[in-house]
């Protein structure tokens, strides 16, 4: 197929084109480069700078004529979207409403969105499978739940199915090696964790040692983005098939603690890795694990990258891309 990527040259998203490409599919990327790097796109696919906000340049996008969409373009923030929800308001849900637009005015009526398990807020119960209770948290959790229920009514209205993919924690880079600049400014553990590795940071702050948990810190399911990136492409060939909606989480149904992923960074890196306790962090769930129970049945996906050992190792392996894989094991 013909697939555009908004946000395509983004973190998760230079994961969904490299696997979209590997799997035969021709990508055309759509990104305003405010969050990614065209670096990271790879060279096979067709880059287009730009944004979903603007008409003419969803205009150049949709003339190369694609038959489906995965929609990854958004801000991310959770505390930044509570101090600025007009940011995250416009972009990601006026720019998808103009996505939208563009679709049905070109006839595309297969999309991927990029959710987020933030749509479900604080858990009632764990594993959190897709029946949970939504009731976001924050902003951009709402703005994703608020696209999924507009999705819903343009799958009415227009005829656009689509698949709903949300995320639990992800991390990791490439095993390859094919995406080589990081992240830029992360608010999520991993990547902090391993910015103090390397002394970008000079510690990192543990909101909370007092959490019902095996050592008191709060536990997370995380993901391999490169698990996440196949769910994509699996999506694709579901919608291919079956052409009717599906909302989905992706998980691995486990989790780790804070003082978990310190200890198996350190272990990988070799370096130290300093930290400090500090009060808890108003809008932080004691634990989060997801059920993919239903990604699994429907969509035939697993997340076989997820080891946290394994996500670490690519993650520092682009931090430091003179590390070999032998020296890592040492």
């Amino acid at each position: 197929m013909n697939v555009l990527v908004t946000g395509g040259a983004g973190y998760i998203g230079s994961h969904v084109v490299l696997d979209l490409l590997d799997s035969g599919h021709r990508v055309t990327v759509l990104d305003d480069l405010s969050l990614g790097f065209e670096k990271n796109v790879d060279v096979r696919a067709e880059f287009i700078k730009g944004s979903i906000l603007c008409e003419e340049d969803l205009k150049t996008a949709f003339s190369t004529e694609p038959t489906a969409v995965v929609h990854l373009a958004a801000w991310k923030a959770a505390g930044e979207s509570m101090v600025d929800p007009e940011k995250y308001s416009t972009n990601n849900i006026v720019g998808t409403l103009k996505l939208l637009k563009a679709m049905a005015g070109s006839g595309v009526q297969k999309m991927i969105f990029s959710s987020s398990a933030a749509v479900y807020g604080y858990p009632e119960y764990l594993p959190v499978d897709e029946k949970h209770p939504t009731d976001p948290i924050n902003y951009y959790g709402y703005t994703k739940l608020a696209i999924e229920e507009n999705l819903r009514w343009y799958s009415r209205l227009k005829g656009i199915s689509f698949v709903a993919l949300r995320y639990f924690n992800a991390a990791g880079y490439d095993s390859k090696n094919r995406v080589t600049v990081p992240e830029q400014n992360p608010q999520n553990l991993l990547p902090i964790v391993m910015e103090v590795s390397t002394g970008k940071r000079d510690k990192i702050e543990i909101f909370g040692d007092d959490y019902n948990t095996a050592d008191g810190t709060c536990l997370r399911d995380y993901i391999h983005v490169s698990d996440l990136a196949t769910a994509h492409t699996k999506s694709i060939q579901f919608l291919q098939q079956e052409e009717k909606d599906l909302t989905v989480n992706l998980g691995t149904g486990y989790g780790h603690t804070v003082l978990d992923v310190i200890r198996e960074a350190k272990i990988i890196t070799q370096h130290p890795i300093p930290y400090e306790f500090v009060e808890r962090r108003a809008g932080d769930p004691e634990k989060l694990i997801a059920s993919f129970e239903m990604a699994a049945d429907i969509l035939k996906w697993s997340p076989i990258q997820s080891d946290l050992n394994q996500i670490l190792q690519t993650m520092w392996e682009v931090l430091h891309p003179n590390t070999t894989k032998s020296e890592l094991i040492q």
